[in-house]
């Protein structure tokens, strides 16, 4: 249970914030997005979906708080149902695990590429990793679609719904036609964040393993 609900935040880093200009199309409000919220914070619900159209069962649900500064620095935090951090200094990410008492870290460096990561808080090039388009628009979310043009990301499509200007949600499918799908609330931009805010500590006795 707690790798499916881990494994694809891992992957992703997937976070997010409030964007201005609400009457306009979603590939405007992305690109306004990647170049006006350098911070923000807020709360997600996760959810993984299984199957689809009449098959669709959720099979996970999972949520918690996050704070995100660019260029890379970000918490990720989950309190149900298990509490467990990741969180991304600049350059390591770290994954903690608070049941297990045990801290996994990867270097961050190449780790954004062409995951929903670089969309959110990378470089403002996406272009340069992704062939996106405006998508349909669905109970008054308008929808982008994003396509990895590398052939070995774990996803095989993004889509990002924006509402009122908002950033609403972002829908992860892999390969399998799993989606791992995040709704967001409460969130805040350019919110005044402290300079060690992500800085991380590992915690009194806990076992470190090098990714």
């Amino acid at each position: 249970m707690r790798t499916r609900i881990l494994a694809p935040l891992c992957a992703t880093l997937a976070l997010l914030a409030a964007v201005p200009a609400a009457q306009a199309a979603a590939t405007d409000q992305l690109q306004t997005f990647v170049t006006t919220v350098k911070s923000a914070r807020g709360e997600f619900t996760q959810k993984q979906i299984k199957g689809q159209g009449a098959d669709t069962k959720v099979a996970g649900t999972s949520s918690g708080t996050f704070a995100f500064a660019r260029p890379g620095k970000f918490t990720w935090r989950y309190t149900k149902p298990y509490d467990q951090l990741l969180q991304a200094d600049g350059q390591t990410l770290y994954i903690y695990d608070k049941d297990l008492n045990q801290v996994t870290e990867r270097k961050l460096d190449g780790a954004l590429g062409s995951s929903p990561a670089a969309i959110l808080f990378g470089s403002n090039d996406l272009g340069k990793n992704f062939d996106v388009k405006n998508g349909a628009t669905r109970d008054g979310v308008e929808w982008l679609d994003l396509t990895p043009k590398a052939k070995d990301t774990q996803f095989e499509r993004i889509a990002i719904g924006f509402k009122g200007g908002n950033l609403e949600a972002m829908e992860l499918r892999d390969a399998f036609g799993n989606t791992t799908m995040l709704t967001f609330t409460g969130i805040q931009k350019n919110p005044p964040l402290p300079a060690d805010a992500f800085r991380f500590t590992v915690p009194k006795g806990a076992d470190v393993m090098k990714q």
